[in-house]
């Protein structure tokens, strides 16, 4: 019994001495690509999710993570997502490629950490993109909602930087519209419709069906009394200016010297 107490504590110090145990995440789960550490999830939400983000990391081969925790301990959650990807060895290929998404109810906070080629993929305009759809799914207490519109999205995002120029500030997916604003929009264009309709109907009334086109002609209206050469179009040629936006990532270090790029908020 002492020898093994003796080997896991032998253990434990070899890792923090390496770097590998810096933080005090559980080993239970860590690697997951769900990581419900304030049990918001339901055991079938859970399964799901899992099975979604696993699916999409390993088409893409690029980890989606998503981690729930009610406490941070003090840290921010940018400090808190960057060392939860970096010290559970999430991330794939020699540049350990991955996003993560980091959910803390206990001050309402998200935040998005991208390592690798995650950071071409996940643009600041990209992240800020994302954090609008998911936050009204928040805001709501519709966890599993905002986790799987993230999913989503991830999916949709990765797909796009594969064609090379992913998705950034001037080229990000339109909106969807809701079925409340539908609604309005289908009923605005057919009040106007109607009313285009009416008036065009009213300057109709006074008038009557001509069998011959003699009768639209008056007498002595054609004659031409004079002629001149008018100019009347010029040949131009344009060329677009071009714009000056800013997009990308920006990057910061994190506490194990990995680049990463993020963003977050409350909501």
């Amino acid at each position: 019994m002492k020898r093994k107490l003796f080997i896991v504590v032998f253990y434990v110090i070899l890792c923090i001495s390496s770097g590998i145990l810096t933080t005090p995440f559980s080993a239970e789960t860590a690697y997951g690509r769900v990581v419900d550490g304030a049990d918001l999830l339901d055991g079938s939400e859970e399964a799901d999710l899992c099975g979604r983000l696993d699916d999409i990391s390993e088409r893409y081969q690029f980890d989606v993570v998503v981690v729930t925790e009610y406490s941070l301990g003090g840290k921010s959650p940018q400090s808190f997502a960057d060392d939860f990807f970096d010290y559970n060895g999430y991330g794939q290929g020699s540049e350990r490629s991955g996003v993560l998404l980091l959910h803390s109810p206990e001050y309402r906070d998200w935040w998005i950490s991208a390592r690798g080629y995650g950071i071409t993929v996940f643009t600041d305009a990209g992240i800020e993109y994302i954090g609008e759809r998911i936050t009204p799914f928040l805001a709501d207490g519709d966890n599993y909602g905002a986790y799987s519109e993230f999913a989503d999205l991830c999916d949709k995002f990765l797909s796009r930087a594969e064609t090379g120029n992913p998705y950034d500030t001037g080229s990000l997916p339109a909106k969807p519209l809701g079925l409340t604003a539908i609604a309005v929009s289908l009923l605005i264009g057919f009040i106007l419709a109607m009313l285009i309709i009416g008036i065009m109907v009213s300057k109709l009334k006074s008038v009557r069906r001509k069998a011959d086109a003699d009768n639209y002609i008056k007498a002595g209206s054609m004659r031409v009394t004079g002629s001149r050469d008018m100019f009347l179009y010029r040949s131009v040629s344009r060329r677009e200016r071009p714009k000056n936006n800013s997009g990308g990532s920006s990057t910061h270090r994190s506490s194990s010297g990995a680049r990463h790029s993020g963003g977050g908020g409350k909501y």
